[in-house]
């Protein structure tokens, strides 16, 4: 069996709370005739959770049957300097050879950019063991950074990241991309358009049985749900205005917004909505990926936004949250202006302009005061969806099959 090496930085086990993409895609690999060990950070991203004992460097270990090499970074806490240094950490400590000598030799190693110095490990370990190098590009950084105003296209610090990103993009045989629009940002550096590969994000539908909508009491409030990061980019202070205009509105029916998960503008929200006074919203804790679908299935629709930011996302939007509201075969309200829409696509439920609170809230009474039949209806339209375009078994074919032709090249 051929084997492959995924460099992530943040990969996420299905007993941690966050995206669990490369565990998915790793377990339907063998399938295809691919052993694929994911190596990660020992610190969990936004939890902080040390994986490591004390005087561990690394550890091996299989998680649902997928090789895991958690490597030792160091804590730390918000997006500064800390963060900086756990990066660089992770990134000298990959290319170590005392730290993947335990791991078979690979035939392809995949660098994924959740930030781009773990993919330039990965460069560094294809080049070692004089194989070829796939590049996955999750963000576009800089550009992702530069949109949202946290780097100047002036800076330094920018001119050095697209010198590091163009490297990268040169250096890969074949560059996977989870945005569908994201080779127009590429191609223009000069990279062949049939060296760039879609794959997006995905989910496993084995974990999500098919489940009726729960039955509630006519007393009991309509169950909005937002599961996933609470972080800069997800649109969640437009949320939470909407939220405050419903609560006002005396003619609707009572709406409730169930707030599940952790990030660094979590303490910001929560202050957001002590503020405005919202009594029909709750903050709870990140759950583990496997108790997804459970919880999922309390709801009765699911909200999901993101920022009013049309230069970033003109290359699309591939997030994990969004299936595992498709699998979970409930009305999904979403505000997003991004080139790319699978709510929409799906027929899974309306969306709105972002930043438009009036709006949002709108069309989540439009939801909620549809009929019972309607709202199983764009359920069963978005599962039929992510079953035809977003199972982690076929979007690992995929990916198998750019890992044989690099190979075969």
């Amino acid at each position: 069996m051929k084997q492959v090496w995924i460099i992530n930085h943040y990969a996420q086990e299905p007993d941690g709370a966050g995206g669990t993409r490369h565990f998915h895609l790793a377990k339907y690999l063998e399938a295809c005739g691919w052993q694929a060990t994911v190596i990660a950070a020992s610190v969990e991203l936004n939890s902080g959770r040390q994986r490591l004992d004390t005087d561990e460097a690394h550890r091996l270990e299989r998680v649902g049957g997928v090789p895991f090499l958690w490597v030792r970074t160091p804590t730390y806490r918000g997006n500064g300097g800390g963060r900086m240094r756990n990066m660089l950490a992770f990134m000298r400590r990959v290319i170590l050879a005392r730290t993947t000598r335990q791991l078979p030799r690979p035939d392809v190693v995949v660098g994924s950019s959740v930030h781009p110095f773990a993919a330039v490990a990965g460069a560094m370990l294809a080049r070692r063991f004089n194989v070829p190098f796939v590049f996955e590009v999750r963000d576009l950084w800089p550009q992702t950074l530069v949109d949202m105003g946290r780097l100047r296209e002036s800076s330094p610090v920018t001119w050095a990241m697209r010198k590091l990103e163009l490297w990268l993009y040169r250096r890969a045989v074949r560059t996977v991309v989870l945005l569908p629009h994201a080779w127009k940002y590429i191609a223009p550096l000069g990279i062949p358009r049939e060296r760039i590969v879609w794959i997006p994000n995905g989910v496993d539908l084995s974990l999500f049985p098919p489940s009726q909508p729960p039955v509630r009491e006519p007393s009991e409030p309509f169950t909005l749900m937002y599961l996933g990061a609470h972080g800069q980019a997800n649109g969640l202070h437009t949320v939470l205005l909407a939220m405050k205009l419903l609560q006002e509105r005396a003619t609707v029916p009572a709406i409730r917004l169930r707030m599940v998960g952790d990030g660094a503008l979590k303490p910001v929200l929560i202050a957001q909505a002590r503020q405005l006074g919202l009594r029909n919203v709750s903050f709870e804790p990140a759950v583990p990926k496997r108790e997804v679908p459970a919880l999922a299935a309390q709801a009765d629709a699911f909200v999901i936004a993101v920022l009013d930011l049309p230069n970033l996302y003109r290359y699309g939007i591939s997030m994990n949250k969004l299936f595992d509201y498709l699998a979970a075969a409930r009305p999904i309200v979403m505000a997003s202006d991004a080139s790319n829409n699978p709510v929409a696509d799906a027929q899974a439920g309306p969306t709105v302009r972002a930043d438009q609170p009036l709006q949002l809230a709108d069309a989540i009474v439009q939801v909620a005061t549809a009929s019972q039949d309607e709202r199983a209806r764009m359920g069963r339209n978005g599962r039929r969806y992510v079953a035809h375009h977003h199972d982690f078994p076929q979007l690992s074919q995929r990916l198998a099959a750019v890992l044989d032709e690099v190979c075969a090249a």
